[in-house]
């Protein structure tokens, strides 16, 4: 096919060419102008070849266009990405009827369909770029913002150079999916296998920028549908790693022609959570896992094939590596006490995908790795409690056995281990008989291997497990193949160069131990060149892998400020329209409160009894969050600025734990949620134990504003959140001393709001509320003695007349948008420690309410005051605030949405679509759920759901006769409600969706129905 640019409207053209019509591909072409109301809106036509004038366009590049993979806008610019240059490795199956053919994409265009700024740029390009290029400019490149770069630097250049890398592949043929394992295929009714939208959404990577288009086919009418399928305008990727062999094994000795063998490896790299080395680590609170991979080795011969799967992913805990890594890594344990439910979550998404799963942990039993082999055991031994046989582990220290008996005694002791040779026999191997399609058995289980970054270790382990597993087959159907030399040298090849493909995309170097997974010794040259890789990677992962994870995070649409392009469909915006309008109906709120306390430390040591401060009333209830900033929680001195110790705030956490145990009428129990540290300032959430399992997203950053940005003596502390639907962001803060810095602090305000960043793109004013509780180091602005007199006579309004902060709030210099409670209580600063007194040293500071409580958002402020505990020079300052959080229904708001959208479809033209939409109601009855299972049932064995078939309630459309909140005389189209007051009343009254709450041991509930084959469409 051929891609071609139009003027008057920017109209691109991708066509199908002679050689794809003598491929027997329709003649067809794909037309895409942008839509002129909306710079993320395009218009996309699919027509027939000869209805397409190409008299007055130009070709936007030479070479033959092999698909597109979607749409995507950078910069206010929309831009159409095309594979440009693919090569096929080969058929990963040649004895099936149908070729299963995979594509290797080593180049990657982007065309803009708005403006005519790139089009030099796009169209000279005519040489196609080598992969190993590609791979060194990945390594030596800033993707993203690198001050040097050119200003007339294509803004897809970052994306270009990822896609261009050789890590992505695609099915050369529509009717297969490479996305998916072969088990999963086999299973999957006729349709569904030659469905393109049916896919593993886990491992597509381009779904994000492919689904705009993905949507328009689904609303063409079949036939239409099926052509745009057989042109293969659209391509699905996935990035990883794909390698194939085709050998002649032993012949038989019925006629001595000898068997040609196909061994492909396949390795799947999930997008869920991905990204580099050390951004992206541990776990997400929907349960995925950094670099999670699966990979399947599938051997296919004229009479079988079969296929052997195996995981690999990041510890499924919350953790992060901070700072400069060296060969020493920091590990933080980010969220110790509340892991459990994102860890349950993965493991449950794995049993349901696989069956049984058995961990291997190859992590060390030194120093960090050991802190989290300790934590990764404790919450497995909880999870076993809900899976038993189901979930099993083995810890194994690799770099221990290798120190003692080299890698060679890796081998011999997987084969010692009886549990990993137990489930090897237990699991089994999926099996298919060629002659007629049908699997002849399924693998029943998967190994889950990890180290710390899931490469070389990982890579090595797996390597082994694969062998094992062909040698179960061999031995079963031609033993004499187990010896075969030219089978055992591709399967080291393919698995050394997995390995290298996996650690190119995760830490920007090939894999170490390769050298031994490819001759099965260790060599010096491997030792030398493991020792390279190694700086390479410290450098590449330290300094440059930021701006790759942003450009990561751009292809997937993970940027807080991205605007997913949609194809312009009037009838799918009335219904979004529609849907944002009637939320009330497909979600609930339920009420917070937030305690918030602030206090600068002055460098001291937990002593005083938290409890006034913490609890400041006796008839207060318990709450359900503490949010608590502190400041100098160590003494600002050189050595802790330079290398921070964190004992203190340990010390404090434990401080805060222990008085929280020991409080009066204790209802409920509380964890450490996040904690996070800029050398003296620290920010603390705790919230109740139950509510850990509906909190998610939790993330921390900081920004430096000491010395201009360099220190961390001044600067802010961030924890962001997401409970529920309604997300929070947390900032402490520190900002710059002395009484007449009013505007340096006016500065230290902008920098911490344009400065700090959470992960994907978010800020602090990307957050729907948000609380300040920080040092801000404003003063008031009259003399010393007049101040205190004031203070004394608790005569506040002539104080508050002179705060500093009350003036630049006014001014509009700082917190715009901000509210803070009134100012009803004494300056907290500055008192001689221990008393009640003043500042009497020589310097007599003037007293000023430095420590503040400010916010924005959806908050009610009940209680804003101070304690008095004195072992600080700054009395702490609180605030109790009550919110509501937004629980949305999923599976009510995607039945109103087919609803909708079904109603508008049946809509006469003389029919306005906006009061249909209006004057629908959703069924009471809709969502009916039958009733929960017991320890001693479950509802699909129940006869009115057989074998685990749940009907959904047909749609119960009741058009309004007429408005009820309109007067008689007043007609007008349905709202569903008139007043907050009727929304929230409405709200209260819907089915709440089950709150999940940490898991505990249980007995396990009798097993679901056999699973049916998945047809996903995303």
């Amino acid at each position: 096919m051929h891609l071609y640019l139009g003027q008057n409207p920017r109209t691109i053209y991708l066509v199908t060419g002679p050689q794809d019509e003598r491929q027997g591909k329709p003649s067809k072409a794909l037309v895409f102008h942008a839509a002129e109301a909306n710079e993320a809106q395009v218009t996309v036509e699919f027509l027939p070849r000869r209805e397409v004038q190409l008299g007055n366009t130009v070709p936007l590049t030479n070479r033959v266009v092999k698909g597109c993979l979607g749409l995507i806008s950078v910069d206010s610019d929309t831009f159409l990405a095309v594979v440009t240059s693919a090569a096929e490795l080969g058929n990963t199956r040649p004895a099936e009827s149908s070729p299963e053919c995979v594509g290797k994409i080593h180049e990657v265009l982007f065309f803009c369909l708005t403006s005519s700024t790139w089009d030099d740029f796009s169209g000279s390009s005519d040489t196609i770029l080598n992969p190993d290029m590609a791979d060194n400019m990945m390594s030596r490149d800033n993707y993203a913002g690198n001050n040097t770069q050119s200003v007339f630097e294509h803004p897809c250049l970052p994306l270009t150079k990822i896609l261009s890398s050789g890590s992505f592949y695609y099915a050369l043929h529509p009717h297969w999916d490479i996305s998916s394992r072969l088990a999963t295929r086999l299973t999957r009714d006729r349709h569904s296998k030659t469905d393109l939208s049916t896919f593993d959404p886990r491992f597509i990577w381009n779904e994000y920028i492919v689904r705009s288009l993905l949507d328009f086919r689904e609303r063409l009418d079949p036939l239409e549908r099926e052509d745009l399928d057989k042109c293969q305008f659209i391509i699905l990727a996935i990035q990883g790693y794909v390698g194939v062999f085709t050998m002649a094994l032993p012949a038989p000795p019925t006629n001595g022609t000898p068997t040609v063998a196909t061994l492909t490896l396949f390795s799947r790299l999930g997008w869920k959570r991905a990204g580099t080395r050390f951004n992206t680590r541990g776990v997400d609170d929907d349960g995925n896992t950094a670099n999670f991979v699966e990979t399947e080795t599938i051997l296919s011969t004229d009479q079988h094939s079969v296929s052997y799967t195996q995981v690999r992913g990041s510890v499924p805990l919350f953790w992060e590596q901070q700072g400069l890594q060296t060969f020493g890594h920091k590990i933080q344990i980010t969220r110790p006490h509340a892991s459990q439910p994102a860890f349950e979550r993965h493991f449950q998404q794995l049993m349901e995908e696989y069956g049984a799963v058995h961990v291997i942990n190859l992590l060390g039993s030194k120093e960090n790795e050991a802190t989290l082999t300790n934590a990764y055991a404790n919450h497995l031994q909880a999870a076993q409690g809900i899976w038993q046989n189901d979930l099993s582990v083995t810890h194994y220290d690799f770099h221990n056995a290798v120190r003692i008996g080299g890698h060679e005694n890796i081998v011999r002791d997987l084969r010692r281990i009886e549990i990993i040779n137990d489930n090897l026999d237990r699991y089994g191997f999926t099996m298919c008989d060629l002659s007629t399609s049908e699997l002849v058995t399924e693998q029943r289980g998967v190994f889950r291997t990890n180290c710390l970054d899931c490469l070389d270790r990982t890579n090595f382990i797996e390597d082994i497990l694969s062998r094992k597993a062909l040698e179960q087959y061999l031995t079963l159907v031609r033993r004499e193949w187990v010896q075969s030399v030219a089978l055992w040298t591709h399967h080291r090849e393919l698995w050394a160069e997995n390995g290298d493909a996996l650690s190119r995309i995760y830490a920007g170097t090939g894999a170490l131990n390769t050298s031994f997974t490819r001759t099965g010794k260790r060599t010096l040259a491997g030792v030398l060149s493991d020792a390279t890789k190694s700086v390479s990677r410290a450098y590449i992962n330290n300094f440059q892998d930021k701006g790759k994870q942003t450009a990561i995070d751009m292809f997937l649409g993970n940027l807080s400020n991205q605007r997913q392009v949609s194809i312009f469909d009037p009838i799918h915006e009335s219904v979004r329209r529609a849907l944002e309008q009637r939320r009330s109906e497909y979600s609930s709120t339920k009420s917070c409160s937030i305690f918030v306390g602030t206090w600068n430390l002055n460098g001291r040591s937990p002593g005083e009894n938290l409890i006034p401060w913490l609890f400041p009333r006796d008839s207060m209830a318990e709450p359900d969050m503490f949010v608590l900033g502190f400041q100098e929680i160590v003494p600002l001195t050189a050595q802790q600025i330079v290398q921070t110790d964190p004992e203190k705030k340990r010390a404090w956490e434990n401080k805060i734990m222990d008085d929280l145990s020991r409080r009066a009428r204790k209802a409920c129990d509380y964890v450490i949620l996040r904690s996070e540290q800029l050398v003296g300032t620290a920010l603390i959430v705790l919230v109740r134990s139950e509510l850990t399992a509906t909190i998610r997203n939790v993330e921390a950053a900081t920004r430096k504003t000491g010395l201009r940005g360099m220190s961390g003596n001044k600067g802010a502390v961030a924890i962001r959140l997401d409970y529920h639907d309604t997300n929070f962001c947390f900032v402490t803060a520190h900002l710059a001393a002395g009484h007449s810095n009013v505007e340096e602090r006016n500065a230290d305000f902008h920098t911490i709001t344009d400065g700090l960043h959470f992960l994907k793109g978010k800020t602090i004013n990307s957050h729907e509320n948000v609380l300040w509780l920080a040092d801000t180091n404003y003063r008031v602005d009259l003399p010393n003695e007049t101040v205190r007199m004031h203070a004394q006579q608790d005569n506040y309004d002539a104080l508050v007349a002179a705060d500093q902060l009350r003036d630049a709030v006014e001014e509009g210099s700082v917190f715009q948008g901000y509210d803070e409670g009134p100012l009803l209580f004494r300056p907290t600063y500055r008192y001689d420690v221990g008393t009640d007194d003043y500042d009497t040293s020589e310097k007599m500071r003037i007293p000023a309410w430095t420590d503040r409580i400010l916010f924005r958002g959806h908050f009610d402020l009940a209680v804003y005051s101070r304690a008095e505990l004195r072992s600080s020079d700054h009395r702490p300052v609180f605030a109790l605030f009550r919110t509501e959080v937004r629980i949305v229904d999923a599976a009510k708001k995607a039945i109103l949405s087919r609803l909708l959208l079904d109603s508008t479809l049946q809509s006469t033209n003389n029919e306005p679509i906006d009061e249909k939409l209006a004057s629908l109601v959703l069924s009471a009855d809709v969502v009916s759920l039958p009733p929960p299972s017991s320890e001693d049932e479950a509802w699909w064995n129940k006869p009115e759901h057989p074998n685990g078939h749940f009907p959904i309630t047909t749609y119960h459309l009741a058009p309004m006769t007429s408005n009820p909140f309109d007067s008689d005389d007043s007609p007008g189209s349905y709202s569903p409600s008139s007043s907050d007051e009727e929304l929230y009343t409405h709200a209260m009254g819907l089915q709440t969706p089950i709150v999940p709450v940490q898991a505990t041991a249980r007995k396990p509930p009798p097993p679901p129905p056999p699973s049916r084959s998945r047809n996903t469409s995303e």
